[in-house]
């Protein structure tokens, strides 16, 4: 199979090989007359093209054709009802955009441009000499949830404003010209944080402001991207809910921990630029020293403790029925202490457990 001509120039070089044309097919010709039923070319061939009318009506009128001028045009119906060969000259000159509009989706190029329009279901962008649509869908800045009436007033302050777009379908045989800003604001960023990551490194220190808060940690923006803080990397201290921690919009101080350059992350922690309790903790949880404790949780493993310094030790053997509940308080002793591992070992002293208030 043929390779597809990849320019406007390219289709019309073969443009004089056409010897029996067909809808789509760019042709040279020359403009013998021009009237109020439209135009006739000269192809040379052994029909003439006909230009209705309504398609030289498209094109602006300092742009439009006059006897004797060279012109390409496109076949529309190769033979109609009348026995005609119908040409368009504006789909002929829209071609070298559908054209640079294929380029652009195959490139994942970003492309900024004004919306001209706009319609219940997205917006209409101007493309050279084409109408693009962006749907609803494919916009960052339309909130969800919206009600008919006032999504087409969101629609409409939309207009005139520049944006970035990235073309998702290319399809002239629809007239169907698709485009996001949602992908095009999603690349840039992706390519912003590739620019960023290719600056940093490991260790170092850098504020930021946190973005949004998950379940598994929190996300904050260092300066055009985002880098996350696992739940993990948050405290010292076992934290439940990122929110106890930080709030979004808040301004934080993280150290980098990991960068992945080839997928574009980066791994933030908190806890790193806090003292680690664990170099701190050989005087403190000695092996047979008594502490008190709040008990956090209880898993297959046994009972977790959790100390006020943000070490946490664990009760082995424990069952659903002897365990203490999470939330109350009490006395264990130390059975022994792994600082490099973060390990320790506890059991239950002879005191009363408390429940906490």
């Amino acid at each position: 199979m043929a390779e597809p001509p990849d320019s406007f120039e390219a289709l019309l070089a073969q443009a004089d090989s056409v010897s029996n044309p067909r809808r789509g097919d760019l042709l040279r010709g020359v403009i013998l007359s021009i009237d109020t039923q439209g135009a006739i070319v000269d192809l040379g061939m052994k029909r003439d093209g006909v230009i209705p009318r309504a398609d030289l009506d498209k094109v602006p009128g300092d742009a439009g054709p006059r006897v004797g001028d060279k012109v390409a045009v496109m076949v529309v119906h190769p033979l109609d009802d009348d026995g005609n060969l119908l040409v368009s000259l504006a789909q002929a000159r829209e071609s070298g955009d559908w054209l640079d509009a294929q380029r652009l989706m195959e490139g994942d190029a970003i492309v900024e441009a004004v919306p001209s329009g706009y319609n219940r279901g997205g917006l209409i962008v101007t493309f050279g000499r084409l109408r693009g649509f962006v749907p609803a869908s494919h916009l960052t800045d339309l909130p969800r949830g919206l009600d008919e009436d006032a999504r087409v007033v969101h629609l409409k302050q939309m207009v005139g404003r520049r944006m970035p777009f990235k073309v998702i379908e290319v399809d002239p045989q629809r007239q169907r010209l698709v485009l996001s800003e949602r992908k095009a604001i999603r690349q840039w960023r992706q390519d912003q944080k590739g620019r960023v990551i290719s600056e940093l490194k490991e260790g170092e220190v850098r504020k930021g402001i946190v973005t949004s808060l998950r379940e598994f940690g929190v996300f904050v923006d260092i300066g055009g991207a985002d880098g996350l803080i696992h739940i993990s990397e948050l405290a010292w201290q076992r934290v439940e809910d990122p929110g106890q921690v930080v709030r979004v919009g808040q301004e934080v101080e993280a150290v980098i921990i990991r960068l992945d350059r080839q997928s574009n992350r980066i791994g933030l922690s908190l806890k790193r630029l806090q003292p680690n309790p664990w170099q701190l903790a050989g005087d403190r949880y000695a092996p047979g020293s008594v502490c008190r404790g709040r008990v956090t949780r209880q898993t297959g493993s046994g009972t977790y403790v959790a100390f006020d310094d943000g070490i946490e030790g664990v009760i082995r053997g424990t069952d659903g029925a002897t365990a203490p509940s999470p939330g109350s308080e009490l006395d264990v002793r130390v059975v022994a202490l792994d600082s490099e591992r973060e390990r320790l070992e506890l059991e239950v002293f002879p005191a009363t457990v408390g429940v906490a208030e």
